[in-house]
């Protein structure tokens, strides 16, 4: 079984600030602030994530765990990766979102949705466990 002493302190598990500050002065410097509104950055995001699935649509299960092995193919995911993040990155911050509380929020939440004994080895919805 996974050992539950992993979990790190809420102040370690997420720094996206320095990102924050980075992406903020990017849209800042080419006037895109008019543009982020948080309807465009979830579709923004919703693009990426549709790009990055394109990566991985016509393999095989293998093939999906191997991706990156292959070094173009590498690439692509690292980047189709990196604009997901950006993305999400920027939406919480025009958002408010603190994305450290939000993800430790979500640890959780998640731990008590799915023990270890209940949820071991299963890929079950917890309302079905």
């Amino acid at each position: 079984m996974p050992d539950q002493s992993d979990h790190k302190s809420a102040a370690s598990l997420l720094d996206v600030e320095p990102l924050k500050i980075e992406l903020r002065k990017f849209a800042a410097d080419r006037n895109w602030g008019q543009f982020h509104s948080p309807k465009n950055l979830v579709m923004a995001l919703t693009g990426e994530v549709g790009e990055l699935t394109e990566l991985f649509q016509w393999l095989t299960e293998d093939e999906s765990r191997n991706v990156c092995k292959d070094a173009t193919a590498s690439v692509k995911v690292e980047q189709e990766l990196a604009d997901v993040m950006l993305y999400l990155i920027r939406l919480s911050d025009v958002l408010g979102v603190d994305l450290n509380r939000a993800v430790s929020s979500k640890l959780k939440i998640n731990a008590e949705k799915y023990p270890v004994g209940r949820a071991y080895g299963s890929s079950k919805k917890y309302d079905e466990l």
